[in-house]
């Protein structure tokens, strides 16, 4: 029983290193080794659509000047089929406004969001830069926009007119705001006015549609995300998070969509409802668009151009008589995954901050380490605290563990002896080694099914502490500056080798040969990924380490077992 145990551990540590190896070649830009899928390829044509069943909608969006279009040099963007030409003298330009927490940049080709810098979060790689989340570039392509469709109305690819007002929000005050105006477009012109609050993340998009005609028009309004099929830059080859569209509804809840199944056109997700949102996902942040309960909305979600992709919703206005206006009140969010600012702003928002099949474990760990940063204020100490309170709740399993582990111990010398007693007689000796186990009150299963009930939660610790941008950036102690990213002189990870190679030596020794190697084999293999793991990730395992060790020792001297280390016998 003993060894199907371990066998069992086997198991599941092989198919680990496996999906570990498959998540590296796609890392690399390789074909996946057992789950291949075609090559991403890079952003070469800036092409951003809504979909939806209409025809009309405009299919190209236009790169800044002198940005090649389509792979051509020099070739001025068209206007999309069915959309007027836009009168020569209105000048394209952009405009930066500035808040607290963004700089953003607007183009006046339809008003859309083409830049965007979260000034709280410095980049990775350069950390006297912050962080940009929106661009529009020669390899990037990251953009909001909206437009009207129903007849040849203002689009994204309009050229609207930047009216006057404060560019960046000064002392004292809360809010700013940044309006664009449309020609007349078949009988219609569209007023956007975009709303920036300080210290806010997301942004209020005011369409007023006025019907400048003779007659009754029903446009309908389209908000879209779109990117690039790019992994976000800094991604580490030992792990993989999500990056892609999502939407959310109440009838199907959270659905995120991977770009490889868009292009495959595997897309089964709502697509009408009154509620919910879509998003763009990545790690750390998130941007999505968001309308009032209660207002019906189409969701779309659809390849554009070569590695190009978007996300939307349309939602229809109504007829508009004649010299009458409607105004449609839209968010816009862009910023970080902090689940407490996300649950304020739409329900189910902070599910962006994806942890999967073990949400119902993850949302309580983190809403508890974050209590516990409240107090402590610093997140490592948080991250150990929390372990120590894990390791609490579950003294007793624990314990029962490393009591049945410490008899195995103890009846591990007469074990040893059978085996090699009845090598040649295997039935005979598991006779024998169930008598033994009968005799001693001994389960050779009870080491393992407590730890197992354990798993899932330490799981979902590790995903809390993988997806919280909180960790970006968050000091701990001394050589420790960010807890987001590896030890940069790896005494980290060589404690917790260290402490895992310790464990190995409290265990009972296999009786087999070959498996008592394994056993210290195992955790070397397991440390190496370790080396490359965010701090805050190590420095969780390591405290997990250090306290299952205090509580073996602790257990084993009890029961009359004294602590003994079983080296290694490599011959």
């Amino acid at each position: 029983m003993n060894d199907i145990r371990r066998t069992i551990l086997w198991v599941i540590f092989g198919f680990s290193i496996v999906l570990l190896w498959d998540k590296w070649q796609i890392h690399n830009g390789k074909q996946a080794t057992f789950f291949p899928t075609p090559p991403a390829q890079t952003a070469s044509s800036p092409a951003v659509a809504p979909s939806a069943s209409a025809s009309s909608v405009p299919t190209a969006v236009s790169t800044a000047p002198g940005v090649p279009v389509a792979g051509v040099p020099g070739v001025a963007p068209q206007p999309p089929t069915g959309v007027p030409a836009q009168p020569a003298a209105v000048a394209r330009e952009r405009v930066t406004v500035t808040t607290d927490v963004l700089r953003l940049v607007f183009d006046t080709e339809g008003g859309s969001l083409v830049r965007g810098e979260l000034l709280q979060y410095p980049e990775m790689e350069d950390k006297s830069k912050p962080f940009l989340l929106f661009d529009e570039s020669v390899s990037r392509v990251y953009v909001a926009q909206t437009g009207l469709i129903g007849g040849p109305f203002p689009t994204h690819k309009t050229a609207m007119r930047l009216l006057p007002g404060p560019r960046e929000l000064k002392d004292g005050e809360d809010s700013l705001q940044v309006r664009f105006e449309s020609p007349d477009l078949g009988g219609v012109k569209l007023v956007k006015t975009w709303t920036l609050k300080r210290g806010a993340y997301d942004l209020s998009a005011r369409h007023e549609v006025v019907n400048t005609g003779t007659t009754p028009l029903s446009p309908q309004l389209y908000l879209q995300l779109g990117r690039d099929g790019n992994k976000p830059s800094g991604e580490s080859m030992f792990y993989s998070t999500f990056t892609g569209p999502a939407v959310y509804t109440d009838a199907k809840k959270y659905q995120k969509v991977e770009f490889s199944d868009i292009e495959k056109g595997k897309i089964d997700i709502e697509k009408t409802s009154t509620n919910g949102y879509v998003a763009m996902v990545q790690h750390y942040f998130a941007s999505a668009w968001l309308l009032a309960d209660g207002a019906q909305r189409d969701l779309f979600m659809r390849k554009v151009d070569t590695n190009l992709y978007s996300v939307g919703m349309i939602t229809p206005l109504g007829e508009i008589a004649p010299g009458q206006s409607k105004a449609v009140d839209a968010q816009l969010f862009a910023g970080p995954q902090i689940e407490t600012q996300l649950e304020k702003l739409a329900p189910g928002l902070e599910l962006v901050k994806d942890y999967g099949w073990l949400t119902i474990l993850a949302k309580p760990l983190y809403w508890l380490l974050d209590q516990l940063h409240k107090v402590i204020a610093n997140w490592g100490w948080s991250i150990v605290a929390l372990v120590f309170l894990l390791k609490l709740a579950f003294y007793w399993l624990n314990a029962k563990a490393y009591a049945s582990m410490a008899k195995m111990k103890a009846i591990n010398p007469r074990i040893t002896e059978l085996r090699e007693r009845l090598k040649d007689k295997p039935q005979q000796m598991q006779q024998e080694m169930m008598r033994i186990y009968r005799e001693e009150k001994v389960n050779p299963m009870g080491g393992c099914l407590p730890i197992m009930v354990q798993i899932p939660v330490f799981i979902a610790l590790y995903w809390v502490l993988l997806s919280s941008v909180e960790m970006r950036n968050a000091p701990w102690i001394g050589w420790i500056r960010d807890l987001s990213s590896p030890d940069p002189y790896f005494i980290l990870p060589l404690l917790m080798t260290a402490s895992s190679l310790l464990q190995t030596a409290l265990n009972p020794a296999p009786p087999d040969p070959m498996q008592a190697k394994l056993m210290w084999i195992m955790p070397l293999m397991f440390s190496v990924m370790f080396f490359f793991f965010p701090a805050g990730l190590v420095l969780y395992w390591l405290t997990n380490n250090i306290l299952s060790i205090a509580q073996q020792w602790i257990i084993n001297t009890r029961m009359g077992v004294p602590p003994q280390f079983n080296l290694p016998k490599f011959k």
